[in-house]
């Protein structure tokens, strides 16, 4: 039996976002996760008729 493992939808964000940080800057995996977590947490601030 294969065990399957889940991953939210969040963590796949954080993770695309993670990618294209380091594939596109020189941050290292570590720096662009933290930097990633802060982007996709911004919009949340964004009042909600400006969005």
């Amino acid at each position: 039996m294969t065990a399957s493992t889940f991953v939210s939808p969040y963590e796949c964000r954080v993770k695309l976002v993670q990618d294209a940080l380091t594939e596109h800057s020189g941050l290292k995996a570590t720096s662009a996760r933290v930097l990633a977590v802060h982007v996709l947490g911004a919009p949340d601030h964004i009042p909600e008729r400006v969005r």
